[in-house]
């Protein structure tokens, strides 16, 4: 991504806009990838039908309206709720590729994909 040059004054962050340097064949690669992925992760039962972030058509927002909900619920239904907040982002930043080729493979992921993420630089091992 690069900040373009939109219009107004060129010390105003706002005045630009990011566009993506990255080339169409590249663009239209990396949809195909995350499309059979994704695809293959839920056919397989990866994926939880309560899954809503970065899934199509399943927002956070459309998540936290229905947990606001069944709490809302529980509230009048005079029951005690307590909740606990935890961050992953840590975690998903140490993730081990060795462990998570293990994962695809379990999940049946056809050997020409398995191989393509063997090819993966090794500094993300």
């Amino acid at each position: 991504m690069t900040p373009v040059y939109k219009k107004g004054q060129e010390e105003d962050p706002r005045n630009y806009r990011p566009v993506s340097l990255t080339y169409v064949p590249e663009n239209i690669m990396d949809q195909f990838i995350v499309s059979v992925l994704s695809g293959q992760v839920k056919d397989n039962k990866g994926i939880r039908p309560s899954q809503r972030g970065f899934m199509k058509d399943r927002s956070c927002l459309v998540n936290l309206i229905s947990f606001y909900d069944k709490l809302v619920h529980l509230v009048v239904e005079g029951k005690v709720v307590d909740i606990v907040y935890l961050d992953f982002s840590k975690a998903f930043d140490t993730i081990s590729y060795s462990i998570l080729l293990e994962k695809l493979a379990a999940y049946e992921l056809d050997g020409f994909t398995l191989h393509w993420v063997k090819s993966w630089p090794k500094e993300l091992w």
